[in-house]
């Protein structure tokens, strides 16, 4: 497979396609505040904080409808980065979280800064699959778990929600990838942890539709309503 180098420049250029897409390496940043992923996993008090903070901002008093909301954020930064990498380079970036930092801005996803970027030494798929759903998403779910109670289900969907809405932006904004993205999308959500999540179909544009087995509920933050693959909205007509 033709593959192109992994540089602090391709990232530079992956994080002008959208915010989820961000993410800083080299030096340190001048703002203050980023710790090492892992410690948002392993440090429940940081993470209940951040969920506070969250709920500060969505209006809500429902612990777990701010964690969801953090998770799924949090999953849509990582497989925004990871598969965009993967599309235009044909190469994946080590996320793993002793290596990737993470900051709470004052409003929108994580901050996430890449101090060393150094590549996976294998194909995009099973990269993908290693750096964000095994290093990170597994982590990830069960320290969230562990501090709202959010249910696996939901996390499970919404890790593969996150990843859906990474491909349609990725897809409209990178309309000549190096790597194909719909048959990298399609295997990593035929595999644990995002096996049995929904129900997926290819649109007639060739992009994937996806409809979750579970809801991520955010229709409880005051005024919002349910998402477009939420399992909540009325099931689409067919015509035969």
């Amino acid at each position: 497979m033709v593959t192109a180098a992994l540089t602090p420049d391709t990232l530079a250029w992956i994080s002008t396609i959208g915010p989820y897409f961000a993410v800083a390496t080299g030096p340190r940043p001048e703002a203050p505040g980023f710790r090492p992923l892992t410690d948002l996993y392993a440090d429940p008090h940081a993470l209940e904080e951040c969920v506070r903070t969250v709920s500060g901002r969505l209006g809500t008093d429902q612990p777990r409808v701010a964690a969801s909301t953090l998770h799924l954020g949090t999953a849509s930064r990582l497989w925004s980065i990871a598969l965009a990498c993967a599309a235009l380079s044909g190469r994946v970036p080590d996320l793993g979280p002793d290596r990737l930092w993470w900051r709470l801005p004052s409003s929108g996803p994580l901050d996430l800064w890449l101090p060393d970027l150094q590549e996976l030494d294998q194909e995009p798929h099973p990269a993908l699959h290693h750096t964000v759903a095994v290093q990170n998403l597994v982590p990830w779910a069960d320290a969230v778990r562990r501090v709202s109670g959010v249910s696996p289900h939901t996390l499970r969907g919404n890790a593969a929600s996150a990843l859906i809405g990474a491909h349609r932006v990725l897809l409209a904004r990178a309309t000549h990838p190096l790597v194909p993205v719909v048959p990298l999308v399609r295997a990593l959500l035929d595999q644990p942890p995002l096996a049995r999540a929904g129900r997926l179909r290819v649109t007639p544009a060739g992009s994937l539709a996806f409809r979750r087995r579970s809801c991520c509920l955010y229709y409880r933050v005051p005024g919002a309503g349910t998402c477009g693959d939420c399992v909540l909205n009325p099931k689409e007509k067919t015509t035969s």
